[in-house]
């Protein structure tokens, strides 16, 4: 066990997994808890909702098509978590203004808490855990975050990451003070803004070098 100064003690991470690894599972998926209690609660949330004017529609969600019931008044943010698993897209003030749950909406980044699921049909919907590739290589902006290791709890930085990728398929070159303008919808609640631009300028090197490539 290891103990701070005033504080309860706290157990020994163990050797074998690298801080590195670590952080580089978190920005991969956005998952900090397990998955299966996400989808636990979620057939608790729709068994619940399963009121008039539900209806069973189709996504398109990190290029596949995906068949979920959905409620008139449903967000996308609800549906992503809750019905399909996607627990990478973060829930933070759920009143568009914290940018948590950005996700991209035909490569253009929206706070899904503020869009109704239904009327996203027929557009593209990527998430935090579409960026990779299908051999499991990072999206150079994921990358960029791990190099620098640029935050500190990570609930903020699949938000950050979603849209920061949106803004650099409008301005790849940006400055240091463009990108800052670009991500400035998303809030950092350990206020780590200087380290997360850094990360972020570092994937957007990242995204030139591999377009050159």
């Amino acid at each position: 066990m290891t103990e701070k100064p005033g504080s309860e003690p706290i157990a020994d991470v163990p050797k074998s997994v690298s801080r590195r690894n670590f952080i580089k599972g978190v920005i991969t998926s956005g998952v900090a808890v397990s998955s299966a209690s996400y989808l636990f609660r979620a057939s608790t949330f729709v068994q619940g909702q399963q009121l008039a004017g539900e209806r069973l529609i189709t996504l398109n969600v990190n290029g596949q098509q995906r068949r979920v019931d959905v409620m008139k008044q449903e967000t996308l943010a609800t549906t992503l978590r809750y019905k399909l698993g996607l627990t990478g897209t973060k829930l933070g003030c759920d009143r568009a203004e914290c940018g948590s749950c950005t996700v991209l909406i035909d490569d253009i980044p929206y706070y899904s808490c503020s869009v109704l699921t239904h009327t996203v049909r027929g557009r593209k919907v990527m998430t935090i855990e579409g960026l990779a590739s299908a051999d499991g290589t990072l999206h150079p902006v994921q990358q960029g975050v791990i190099d620098e290791q640029g935050f500190q709890c990570a609930f903020c930085m699949s938000g950050f990451i979603m849209t920061a990728v949106g803004y650099l398929k409008t301005n790849p070159t940006p400055t240091r003070q463009q990108l800052a303008q670009g991500v400035s919808g998303c809030l950092c609640r350990c206020q780590d803004y200087d380290k997360i631009l850094t990360a972020l300028m570092r994937g957007a090197e990242n995204m030139r070098r591999s377009n050159l490539g």
